[in-house]
């Protein structure tokens, strides 16, 4: 069985280039080549939980299954420039505070609106609209930077700034940043979370035609497209259906059967045991490494030599080369190794060191043990509290019992609750827990003002420090991509050292394919494209 490893990481500068699914419910799908239906199983368990609309989720999946139905101004290539997409060209002032685009005159949306400078504006001004209640995408839209979106013409809009943003044609590249009919902006925006059909309305190759919660979605093809970032036309697959099935066995299952022509999220563990005739594809892609979410604010974390012993205590190395069978490499930093900005310097710095680690937590004054052997202090447990969103994968669940039992080897008692999603925003929201964990993704390395600003809406660490936000605001402001690589290479050191966060590994988008597709792409986050996709 093949698989294909592929690191894509993006040159220095390039992120600034500018240019002119249960399985019972699983039908097997069909066998034409021209038409037909392709079948893919993706996780996706959080999507009837609000998160149909990336212009308001957080979580990637909601941008990798509408990306179907949302096109964007332009489209980043692998190399990290730009391309035209939806706008035929731009131009960025000199102090990148603004951003005009001619959009091309040939384009609708499924519902026969006309996509034009005016649904610009109105989805970006919905973006940054309190009342959306938008956080990664209004980030990525500037936020407070966000000065407006001007309507020049028909075709032509201008996007002001009050600030140089670099980060923004990146941004405007994402589904995040991606498209819905005004009709349905004015009529049914309060619907986007839930989304379904006729409210999930865009330009897509694909327009969502069925939605059933939990179970599926599928997408039926846009005949009239013409305006694919690389001149592709409407899809050969007529039919795109997504079966909703969040056990990994059951994902793998359905691919090896024939039952689904690919599958998403498949976890290494089982990525090389597919069979003859299934291709596994995994792309390592850019962002912030799956991490450990270290709350200073509330509880042992305050102290800066527990957080250092916390770190050094876990024998990272050894977790993930066993549990992710050395698909997943090790993070050194806060920025993946495809990240633009990484610090390679960082590399094998803080390596896992119980003597260190006890040294930490004894000038830390943590010097006696109660009977199970954990720390005490002034007749408190050294204990800290790690909340989960659920679903969790088995390789985390298995990573989260090996940390455990690392720090339990330092006298460090973790307790670990895994948490629905309406459990865990309970305690996330006003930030009682001392600690969390997630990955993003993400090219431009500004999703550090989210994790770390004061302001920064990830901030689970609950860093305050105006040292940093400087540093953030710098670096956002900045239009000199080697002033912004110095910067973020400041920030990912000084993080080494203070321990916000602790990095475990960068993972990869992992898809098992089956042997009837052909033509199958994927973008920067490893994520499908189904515009050239065969099936036969």
């Amino acid at each position: 069985m093949p698989i294909s490893f592929l690191r894509r990481a993006i040159p220095l500068g390039a992120t600034v280039a500018v240019s002119a699914l249960l399985l019972s419910s699983c039908a097997a799908p069909s066998s034409e080549s021209e038409g037909g239906e392709l079948v893919w199983s993706i996780e996706g368990a959080n999507l009837s939980a609000g998160h149909m609309d990336p212009q308001v989720s957080q979580l990637d999946v909601s941008g990798m299954v509408q990306r179907a139905v949302l096109d964007s101004l332009v489209f980043q290539e692998d190399d990290g420039s730009f391309v035209p997409w939806l706008a035929k060209d731009w131009k960025v002032s000199d102090d990148s505070t603004e951003y005009t685009f001619t959009l091309r005159d040939d384009v609708t949306f499924t519902d026969g609106e006309p996509f034009d400078a005016e649904a610009v504006k109105a989805n970006f001004d919905r973006i940054v609209d309190p009342e959306t209640e938008s956080a990664q995408a209004a980030s990525m839209l500037g936020a407070d930077f966000y000065e407006g979106t001007e309507v020049v013409d028909d075709h032509t809009v201008k996007v002001s700034f009050t600030q140089p943003y670099a980060p923004f044609l990146q941004a405007a590249s994402t589904p995040q940043l991606g498209f819905y009919s005004p009709a349905v902006l004015a009529d049914s925006a309060d619907q986007l979370k839930a989304g379904g059909p006729g409210v999930t309305v865009g330009t897509g190759p694909y327009e969502l035609t069925e939605y059933t919660p939990d179970q599926e979605l599928v997408y039926t093809r846009n005949d009239d497209y013409a305006w694919g970032p690389h001149g592709e036309e409407a899809p050969t697959v007529e039919t795109l259906r997504v079966e909703i099935q969040p056990e990994a066995s059951v994902r793998t299952g359905v691919v090896q059967s024939g039952e689904a022509d690919l599958a998403s999220n498949i976890p290494p563990n089982l990525a090389g045991d597919l069979g003859d005739g299934i291709t596994v594809d995994s792309i390592e892609y850019p962002g912030l490494p799956y991490s450990l979410y270290l709350n200073e604010k509330n509880g042992v974390f305050a102290d800066e030599k527990v957080r250092q012993a916390f770190a050094r205590g876990i024998d990272i190395d050894a977790a993930v080369e066993e549990i992710f069978f050395d698909q997943f490499p090790r993070a050194w930093s806060v920025l993946g190794s495809t990240t633009p900005g990484y610090d390679a310097s960082l590399e094998g710095t803080w390596a896992f060191d119980q003597s260190a680690a006890n040294a930490l937590l004894d000038d830390a004054g943590w010097t006696e043990r109660d009977t199970d052997g954990i720390r005490m202090k002034d007749g408190q447990r050294l204990s800290a509290r790690w909340i989960a969103w659920t679903p969790v994968p088995d390789d985390r669940a298995a990573l989260a019992n090996a940390i455990q039992s690392d720090l339990t080897g330092i006298g460090f008692e973790v307790v670990r609750e895994v948490l629905e999603p309406g459990a865990y925003n309970e305690q996330y929201g006003p930030k009682t827990f001392d600690l969390t964990d997630w990955g993003f993704s993400g090219v431009d390395p500004d999703f550090l003002r989210a994790h770390l600003h004061t302001d920064g809406f990830q901030n689970a660490s609950q860093v305050t420090d105006p040292e940093i936000d400087t540093l953030l605001d710098q670096a956002v402001a900045s239009s000199d991509q080697d002033q912004r690589n110095a910067i973020y290479t400041q920030l990912q050191e000084w993080n080494a050292e203070y321990t916000a966060i602790v990095p475990l590994y960068s993972p990869s988008a992992i898809t098992a394919v089956g042997e009837r597709v052909s033509g199958l792409d994927y973008d920067l986050y490893g994520r499908p494209l189904f515009y050239d996709v065969s099936v036969g």
